[in-house]
């Protein structure tokens, strides 16, 4: 099942390494990096706003565990965010050559 992640970062620089890192793995077929503005948020009971980075990672389902493991070994965060999402349509000539970088 195709699948894609979101996973916020604190910087462009970090959201190279692991799109990269991912991509090398063949645990994504693509990874967008897209620069938030602000995020705001609470931690340890306090409301943060810091400006981040975005990636977008298109996988699949079977390999998320192993994604989610990889990114917990190098992302800066304490707790990451790493929410993923079926996806239930896609354009034809993009879901092959997405099955062909991880297929089922």
């Amino acid at each position: 099942m195709r699948f894609v992640v979101f996973i916020t970062v604190p910087d462009e620089e970090t959201g190279v390494k692991i799109a990269r890192w991912l991509v090398e793995k063949k645990l994504a077929a693509c990874i967008n990096i897209i620069p938030i503005s602000k995020s705001v948020y609470i931690w340890k009971g306090k409301v943060e706003e810091h400006p981040e980075f975005l990636l977008v990672v298109k996988t699949k389902e079977k390999v998320f565990d192993m994604l989610k493991e990889e990114v917990e070994k190098i992302h800066p965060y304490t707790v990451p965010e790493i929410i993923g999402f079926e996806i239930k349509k896609s354009a034809e000539k993009y879901a092959n050559w997405w099955d062909e970088i991880i297929p089922d």
